[in-house]
């Protein structure tokens, strides 16, 4: 199935000279919801790992659906404050300020190995962020995936050194 056929291209949102990649017209479609998370979890056959990751909201989108696919746990990557056990906390920038992402500190046993889904790999910033959450913890990130990737954002390049897998690219 051509996934890009179910994205939906919104000009100039949320401002003027950014053409946005809306996906909650693959959600909507049963088949293509199921042809991106079999797409998405594809993209990990052959990968050795024990949990999945996936930031709010997106990644808790696809990356749920990932885990039960394959059998694994799945550990919620949060905004500061929105989790209610002793979390680590990472900030880390954005074009227009900072943010930060909170785990629970016992989601990763040292020497876990974690994988990271996300809808969109922009510029790498906030799953940059997870990666050094995950080895703070003493987990390995074994890999990365995303539904679309944005090529001219160069997001690759922050997270380079680690195994970062597509199911689409614009």
């Amino acid at each position: 199935m051509d996934l890009k056929k179910f994205v939906r291209e919104i000009p100039d949102f949320p401002s003027k000279g950014i053409l946005f990649r809306d996906i909650t017209t693959v959600l909507i479609n049963p088949g293509a919801l199921r042809a991106a998370v079999d797409a998405m979890a594809q993209t990990l056959d052959g990968v050795e790992f024990d949990l999945v990751l996936g930031p709010e909201s997106r990644g808790f989108i696809f990356g749920v659906p990932v885990a039960y696919n394959k059998g694994k746990g799945f550990v919620p990557v949060r905004k500061a404050g929105k989790l209610p056990h002793e979390t680590v906390k990472k900030e880390y920038a954005l074009e227009y300020g900072t943010a930060a992402i909170e785990i629970h500190r016992d989601a990763i046993k040292p020497g876990q190995k974690v994988v990271i889904v996300d809808d969109l790999l922009a510029t790498g910033g906030t799953a940059k962020a997870i990666t050094e959450l995950v080895e703070e913890l003493g987990g390995e990130v074994a890999a990365l995936t995303f539904l679309i990737e944005l090529e001219g954002l160069k997001g690759r390049a922050a997270l380079e050194g680690y195994t970062v897998k597509t199911v689409m690219e614009y």
